[in-house]
């Protein structure tokens, strides 16, 4: 689809110059102020996009008639739950989401049959690695291209070793790329373009690397592995009265572009993130901006693992070091990143204003429109975005000294901005730098007079600048908490947690948090999960309560799932954080190069005014994290240019690398499905869309993992994916209402002690009598006989809070004898369910000291009550100090409970009882109430025995959170 050029009196800047030869002649089709807008169906120009769409929802419309085919489609996840859960209902929107058959045009293919369209195909019938001779050869091609440079593969293939073996069919690297070539699937091809800036010299050239945004999204959006993790309508869901938002398709926004967009269109959402990085190591290092590209129409929890491959690198845009004073560096580098974005994201535009038609993972077509929903990106860029200065919010009104106020400030709009901006490059002409800087700093503008986002259709920076979880709130909580409690705490903070409980899956910090300068994102988690008791005897509770205050904003944040209550909460969290802060200023924890501070000026803080909005406009804040872009950072970026040669063509050894790793990856997935053999008579690659594997635990599906095992079980061995979860539902011992599972190893640890032998070896003096109540409460008859087979661990797996169909991944529970490391044993804690004294279900905190089950000698032909043969647990109890949590940590309170041994012995000890496995309903965190400067004979081994009161931890985990604000509740 062609457009005019138009005229663009702002931007006689850039200049391009010819495509580099290897990858033809490069034409820039721009939505800008477009002059005349096409009709997609009969071609028809108008004015205006506008016009466009009035016509086709007119009565005399061109749609050919009967263009709509209906069809089944995924349930949105929100509505994944079970039957019971009568408290949810939907409303979909009506003109959504149609297929349409066009007339004199061949049927709709998906990606995968356009790869069984390749005009190969024939030959693959009997060798499906052609052009390579079989599967060896092709393993050699891609650990060549995928491992080595081209001067490399060249010096491989000319090695005397080939003088005594056979030499693969390709003789020279050239033949290799040649045959990598006519794979079929190749994508969307990489090119490079050439820029220069006029009146502005650059060290170096000026590459752009790229691929066109539109057929990258038309690749996702018609890729068959996603067919079950696809949303095509806006839809409401209601949690009992209150709107639950989720996914973007449950937003505000989704209903309001739908309602602007002609009947039966389908939304494709644009999802961007992007990054400055270097991506070579060696010194004078080369640094590039790549950008990546998804659709929100692929469900989150898929889009948010880099290893699914839903996102695609589109474009490594250059950062040159322009002849220039440094004070325009920047700003002219910012010029030049929006300008590659123009060129970049030109089709995407257009598609945003007038439509495309695409090809969904079902081979159907759909008429889409493709909005910018999201920018992810961190704070410098955010501001890059948005054409502000640096001492300026991108997304509100507020500036430097308004940072940390209560309230939050009206959005920063991007058509207020480009007004600005216009009316400034009315008066002053936008490349005369010294002039046109200095008075856009007026307006706390940057300088930047072309943003890329001016013309994108349904998109505002306000908007699209999502709130960023990794950089605005994890990092914010490294820079500045934890640098406020390691002011007040000392080396006693280190010593702290060096002492905390090591529970199998959560990082412990051994050497302490203090000496550690730079941190990932799951160590600021790690972090975060226990520093509120931490503080306990040396902060203030104003001091607590504020840090409580942040990390109940950062949990909540965090949610998948929102109602209007939990934003409430986010905003009362941010509330009281703001209300206790002049406690952090009193401590003089907040330090700067002269001393104290007394003020809270912090963007990241004004930031966070701007998430609970967000939430009506979005959806959930968790699925626009950059977690993800920054491991596609390391994962994509690095290796292709660590495979050149950096010589002349360096650009177009770049292009020709990332196009042979699109083609690898795609024919290695139509290699495995084409050699498929468990359904013969069939087409895998049409048919393999079936029930995923029941083995594998939701949350961690891999939908191309899921495809595989369907269509060719034998072949998942050679795919690449994350570790499924297992799900212990299908085989392990399950609770009595069937939403805890638990597992222990079909051989036992230790087998067939005697009582005396447990009371000894887990020092459980009153095993014996504990065993006997059990037994009289439950209507057993104990044995003489009996003999105990022992667990050092069980796994305990439950169901998620906020998704009630998707199993979690599962816990460990220790509960080891004492040993030389731990004298009293390595023993976890845990939450079990038990009935009180006026016959309701109570939750109690315990400690887990052994895990058993009674047997009979062998030989024995006896049979154990049902109650008795079951795995128990001897458990050491807890109980709660206060009737409610304690007000500045917000933590329930226990304390080890004791008892005498018996009526006739003055010897107290730990007061045990002993319970079904099934009776525990979580696990969980408990941490020692410290009342001063930690000794030095307290340890990770012995912080749970040594003291008498603890801190309940709510935050040891986010579904934790959830469930003990509910416990609370109740």
């Amino acid at each position: 689809m062609a457009y005019p050029q138009p005229y663009d009196p702002y931007n006689s800047g850039f200049q391009r110059e010819e495509a580099d030869s290897d990858f033809g002649e490069f034409t820039e089709n721009s939505p800008f102020d477009i002059a005349v807008a096409l009709c997609p169906n009969c071609k028809k120009p108008y004015q205006s996009s506008e016009e466009v769409i009035e016509h086709l929802n007119s009565a005399d419309s061109c749609w050919p008639e009967n263009l709509t085919n209906g069809s089944l489609l995924p349930v949105p996840q929100a509505l994944q739950r079970p039957p019971e859960q009568t408290d949810l209902s939907a409303k979909y929107h009506p003109t959504s989401g149609y297929h349409y058959l066009l007339p004199d045009q061949p049927p709709p293919r998906n990606i995968f049959q356009e790869m069984q369209g390749h005009p190969l195909q024939q030959a693959r019938e009997t060798n499906i690695w052609y052009p390579f001779d079989g599967l060896g050869e092709w393993s050699l091609a891609k650990f060549l291209v995928g491992n080595l440079s081209q001067t490399q593969i060249d010096k491989f293939l000319k090695l005397d070793w080939f003088q005594t073996r056979e030499r693969p069919q390709f003789k020279s690297k050239d033949k290799l790329f040649f045959y990598m070539q006519q794979l079929p699937g190749c994508g969307p091809k990489w090119q490079c373009t050439k820029l220069k800036l006029k009146g502005y010299k650059s060290e170096q050239a000026i590459h752009l690397i790229w691929r066109d945004a539109l057929e990258v999204t038309k690749q996702l959006f018609a890729n068959l592995v996603y067919a079950k993790h696809m949303c095509y309508d806006p839809h409401y869901i209601y949690q009992g009265q209150e709107h639950q938002f989720g996914e973007f398709w449950t937003s505000d926004d989704a209903w309001k572009i739908q309602d602007q967009l002609p009947e039966g269109a389908t939304i494709v959402l644009i999802v961007l993130a992007s990054d400055k990085t270097p991506v070579t190591r060696h010194t004078g290092g080369l640094e590039m901006h790549p950008l990546f590209l998804t659709i929100g129409n692929i469900q989150a929890d898929v889009r948010m693992k880099a290893t699914l491959h839903a996102w695609r690198c589109t474009a490594f845009m250059p950062t040159p070091t322009f002849v220039v004073n440094s004070d325009f560096q920047t700003l002219l580098r910012a010029h030049l990143w929006h300008k590659c974005m123009d060129l970049v994201c030109s089709n995407l535009k257009v598609a945003a204003r007038v439509g495309e038609y695409m090809v969904d993972p079902s081979a159907r077509m759909c008429y889409c429109f493709t909005p910018l929903i999201s920018h992810v990106a961190d704070l410098p860029e955010q501001l890059m975005i948005a054409c502000v200065m640096k001492n300026s919010s991108p997304v509100t009104t507020a500036t430097h000294k308004e940072f940390g106020d209560e309230t939050p400030h009206p959005p920063r709009n991007g058509s207020d901005t480009y007004t600005l901006i216009q009316q400034l490059c009315n008066h002053v002409d936008p490349w005369n730098l010294i002039v046109f800087v200095r008075e856009a700093k007026k307006l706390h503008l940057s300088g930047v007079h072309l943003p890329y986002w001016r013309n994108w259709r349904h998109s505002n920076p306000a908007r699209f600048l999502t709130p960023e979880i990794l950089h605005a709130l994890h990092k914010f909580f490294f820079d500045h908490v934890l640098k406020w409690i390691k002011q007040i705490m000392g080396h006693e903070l280190d010593i702290r947690f060096k002492s905390h409980h090591k529970r199998t899956g959560i990082r412990h910090f051994s050497g302490g948090v203090s000496h550690v300068n730079q941190m990932t994102g799951r160590e600021h988690r790690d972090i975060q999960r226990t520093i509120v008791p931490t503080l306990w005897g040396v902060a203030s509770p104003g001091f607590i309560h504020a840090v409580r205050a942040m990390i109940d904003f950062i949990y909540l944040a965090q949610n998948p799932l929102h109602t209007e209550s939990s934003i409430a909460s986010m905003a009362q969290a941010l509330r009281d954080f703001h209300n206790n802060k002049q406690a952090i200023l009193d401590a003089e924890a907040r330090q700067g190069k002269g001393g104290a501070k007394d003020d809270f000026f912090i963007p990241k803080l004004e930031l966070m005014q701007s998430f609970t909005r967000a939430i009506f406009h979005v959806g959930s804040l968790m699925q626009w994290t950059a977690d993800v872009s920054e491991r596609l950072v390391i994962t994509h970026c690095k290796h292709p240019f660590e495979r050149t040669s950096r010589q002349r063509d360096f650009v177009s050894q770049i292009a020709r690398i990332l196009n042979c790793e699109e083609a690898i990856r795609l024919f290695d997935l139509y290699t495995l499905l084409s050699s498929s053999s468990s359904m013969p008579g069939q087409d895998p690659l049409i048919n393999a869309v079936i029930m995923e594997d029941e083995e594998i635990a939701s949350t961690e599906t891999d939908p191309t993992l899921a495809w595989v095992s369907n269509a060719n079980p034998a072949a998942q061995l050679r795919l690449q994916a994350p570790r499924p979860v297992r799900n212990h539902f299908l085989k392990g011992i399950l609770s009595d209402n069937a939403c805890i599972a638990f597992n222990v190893t079909v051989k036992a640890d230790r087998s067939r002690l005697s009582v005396s032998q447990l009371q000894s070896s887990y020092n459980l003096p009153d095993f014996a009598h504990t065993l006997h109540l059990y037994a009289t409460r439950n209507g057993c008859t104990l044995s003489d006989h009996l003999s105990f087979n022992m667990w050092s661990k069980f796994w305990i797996q439950l169901y998620s809070t906020f998704h009630t169909c998707r199993i979690m991944p599962s816990q460990q529970i220790h509960a080891e004898p004492p040993s030389t490391n731990f004298p009293r044993g390595n023993c976890d804690t845990v939450l079990f369910n038990q009935m009180g004294d006026g016959g309701n279900d109570g939750s109690y905190v315990a400690q887990v000291r052994a895990i058993f089950q009674p047997t009979f000698p062998r030989g024995s032909h006896a049979q154990l009550p049902e109650r008795l043969s079951q795995v128990l647990i001897y458990i050491q109890h807890f109980d709660f100090i206060v009737p409610g949590p304690e007000p500045s940590t917000g933590m329930w309170m226990v304390r080890q409970s004791y008892t005498r041994l018996s009526s006739q012995s003055d010897r107290v000890i730990r007061r045990g009882s002993i319970i079904a496995l099934t009776d525990i309903t979580h696990a969980v965190e408990i941490i020692p109430i410290y009342q001063g400067p930690l000794g030095k004979d307290v340890n990770s081994g012995n912080s749970l025995e040594v003291f008498d009161d603890y801190f309940l931890n709510n935050f040891a985990d986010k579904e934790l959170y959830h469930s003990l604000l509910v416990i609370s509740d109740n």
